[in-house]
C-alpha cells in the first residue's frame, strides 16, 4: 500500500507499526520508544513521533486522544481501509473497540453542514463501559429453585 502511494515504509517505521500491532492495548509513544530500545538500542522520543507521524498519514494507525495512545488500523487480511476513526473506550479496564459506524459519520456531517461547517475529519471517542465491565459491576442474581 505505501508503494503505491509512494510512501516508504522503512525498516523502523514497519518496526512501530510492529509494536503497536503486537500491543494488547492501546500504547503510548513513550512504552513504543521503551520497547522500540529492547530491541534497537538507542532511540530517541522524535525517531518515534515521526514514525507515528508517518503511520498517521498513511491511515496504518489511528491515536485515541483520550489516552494519548495509538492503535492499529490494518484489517486481519493486512489491507488498509480508509474511515472515520470512532472509538469505544472502557473507564474501568481501559480496552478500546474501533467501530466503523457509517450512519453516525454520517449523522455528525448533516449536523456540521446545517450549521454551515464542513467536516473533513472526525474522530469520536465515547467513554463507558465494555460488555465484560458492565456484567462486573452489576451481578446477576440466581433465583432460588
Amino acid at each position: 500500500m505505501c508503494d503505491r502511494r509512494g510512501a516508504r515504509l522503512t525498516g523502523l517505521r514497519r518496526q512501530v507499526l510492529g509494536l503497536i500491532l503486537d500491543a494488547k492495548g492501546p500504547t503510548g509513544a513513550y512504552e513504543l520508544l521503551d520497547r522500540l530500545r529492547e530491541r534497537r538500542g538507542a532511540a530517541a522520543p522524535p525517531t518515534v513521533y515521526r514514525a507515528l507521524d508517518f503511520l498517521q498519514e498513511q491511515g496504518l494507525v489511528h491515536r485515541v486522544e483520550r489516552l494519548a495512545a495509538f492503535v492499529g488500523c490494518v484489517e486481519a487480511h493486512g489491507h488498509v481501509h480508509e474511515h472515520p476513526a470512532q472509538f469505544l473506550i472502557c473507564r474501568t479496564c481501559g480496552h478500546v473497540t474501533e467501530i466503523e459506524d457509517h450512519d453516525l459519520a454520517h449523522a455528525l456531517a448533516a449536523a456540521a453542514k446545517r450549521v454551515g461547517f464542513a467536516v473533513t475529519g472526525a474522530t469520536i471517542e465515547a467513554e463507558g463501559l465494555c460488555a465484560a465491565c458492565a456484567g462486573a459491576a452489576s451481578p446477576r442474581t440466581s433465583a432460588a429453585p
